[in-house]
């Protein structure tokens, strides 16, 4: 079975749609589709009508790439009130460990440890020990007739996933897994060095920026800052009083981060809410930019302080806000000369924006080849057909219950 995984993002900006295969552990982008966010904010769905809109619009365009519909993804979703809850669980062994037992012991660990008003979203095993007392990271293939797990459970209130599965279940889609879109970053950039260390990751979005602490690949604590790309608009809004697209247009294509760097000859006509026409120079909208941008990375540091005691071997930065010109040089301000800033250079998603989508492939994939299973949401036989009708790829190339959909992926 081919692995093939359809992943989407609703983000406050922009839906994303992503649909990739790994092929020799390495994620090929097959198709991907992003269109401008309506009926969602922070990540919650407000208008499912609106929402639903935009999402069919980005699916379309997916499917008519890939001669097929989607329905089956991977969602992933905000962290805003996580709840971390410590498991354990154990489970009976006859004979060699396997994918089989694995997910027997991490249900264990979740009974009766999610009260009624939150949701699942993952269970991550942070050791097993087998009747040995041998402590391992993977059982698998190992004797032992008892084999207990150390988990970590990461919940939301309710509130913050049934929107979301509710819009993509009447247009047709089913969720086969979900997950925080910060551990999802993570798993867009992680390399071999960061496995077994504690990092942080940052995600500058429209209206937040969310901040996860990563622990040997393990989610262990979150905060979201109520700012973002979409506060930059406001405040080039408000100085200049001109439309809040004409400010996000601004910063975007005529902005740099970093003022010193910027032109005051470099100047752009724009009409002001009244009609008058203004002229902007490129050095005081840098000015603008720089001064709020500063903002954002300072209270990400506090709240990485905040959240963590232990020493920081490595941050990922990511979100859409990081590919303006400039944005290296003010993290390194804020963060120390040695720290550079995360690059997204997949083919088919060359913009850091698509790290999210990206990520959780990587992650959907990684957590079933753990349990043994198969990871794709695309079936065999549309699979089949993308390698029949010769598509281009790379030549390298409501939630169920905790006992149904979330174990059975």
């Amino acid at each position: 079975m081919k692995s093939i995984i359809t992943s989407i993002d609703l983000g406050s900006d922009s839906i994303k749609v992503v649909v990739g295969e790994i092929f020799k552990n390495k994620l090929f982008v097959l198709a991907s589709n992003e269109e401008k966010s309506n009926g969602i904010k922070q990540g919650i769905v407000t208008n499912e009508e609106a929402a639903s809109k935009v999402l069919k619009k980005c699916l379309k365009k997916v499917e008519d790439i890939l001669g097929f519909k989607i329905d089956k993804t991977v969602l992933t979703l905000p962290s805003y009130s996580a709840v971390y809850i410590k498991g354990e669980g154990y489970t009976q062994v006859d004979g060699e460990v396997t994918g089989a037992d694995i997910t027997k012991a991490l249900q264990a660990s979740v009974y009766k440890r999610v009260s009624a008003n939150l949701e699942l979203v993952s269970v991550s095993p942070r050791d097993f020990v087998l009747d040995s007392e041998e402590v391992v990271k993977d059982p698998k293939g190992k004797e032992t007739t008892r084999l207990l797990v150390n988990s970590v459970l990461a919940t939301v209130p309710k509130k913050n996933v049934e929107g979301a599965i509710e819009l993509l279940e009447k247009n047709g889609i089913k969720v086969v897994d979900i997950a925080f879109g910060v551990l999802a970053d993570y798993y867009a950039y992680k390399t071999k060095e960061m496995q077994d260390k504690l990092g942080a990751v940052i995600n500058i979005g429209e209206y937040k920026t969310e901040i996860g602490i990563v622990s040997e690949e393990i989610l262990v604590a979150s905060d979201v800052i109520d700012l973002g790309g979409r506060n930059i608009d406001r405040d080039i809004s408000y100085i200049y009083d001109i439309p809040l697209e004409d400010s996000k247009r601004l910063k975007e294509e005529f902005a740099l981060c970093y003022k010193s760097k910027s032109s005051a000859q470099e100047i752009q006509e724009v009409l002001t809410k009244d009609g008058e026409t203004i002229k902007i120079n490129q050095y005081e909208v840098s000015e603008i930019v720089y001064s709020r941008i500063r903002e954002i990375l300072e209270s990400a540091k506090k709240s990485i302080n905040l959240l963590t005691k232990g020493e920081i071997s490595y941050i990922i930065i990511t979100g859409g806000m990081t590919e303006i010109e400039g944005f290296q040089k003010v993290y390194r301000e804020i963060f120390g000369k040695d720290r550079k800033a995360n690059e997204l250079r997949v083919l088919g998603c060359r913009n850091n924006k698509y790290s999210t989508s990206l990520g959780f492939i990587k992650l959907y994939s990684d957590k079933l080849k753990f349990r043994e299973k198969d990871a794709y949401t695309v079936s065999e036989e549309d699979a089949e057909s993308l390698s029949s009708e010769k598509k281009r790829i790379d030549e390298n190339s409501l939630l169920g219950k905790v006992y149904g959909y979330f174990f059975d992926n």
